[in-house]
């Protein structure tokens, strides 16, 4: 019985990690707009997408969009010799400033609509 416990529980595992990466790049990037305009997701001052109201793809939209940010981030962090957090600052503060009225950015670690 405990086998059977730990089997189902790797399974469970598995089931809700695939879930999270089911949506590939490019599904996350055409819908990125949409889930932006319906203020499910927002831009954050630290460079990345973050979740405002988690309904319908918003997570699997932030996480994928946010793996590549990631990446991007690191390789212009190592181009350069400078830390990450640098990078991710300055791409925080244009991705605010980029962001339309009407959407969602955070400010001081709340949500305002620009």
């Amino acid at each position: 019985m405990k086998r059977l416990m730990q089997i189902f529980a790797l399974v469970m595992a598995f089931g809700v990690s695939a879930s999270v990466f089911a949506m590939g790049l490019g599904e996350a990037k055409q819908k990125l707009d949409s889930v932006k305009k319906q203020g499910l997701v927002g831009e954050t001052p630290t460079g990345y997408l973050d979740v405002v109201h988690a309904e319908g793809q918003a997570r699997e939209v932030v996480e994928a969009i946010n793996s590549a940010r990631r990446d991007q981030y690191k390789r212009i962090a190592e181009k350069h010799n400078i830390p990450v957090t640098q990078v991710e600052t300055v791409a925080g503060k244009k991705a605010i400033e980029r962001t339309p009225a009407g959407q969602y950015v955070q400010m001081g670690g709340k949500w305002v609509k620009k």
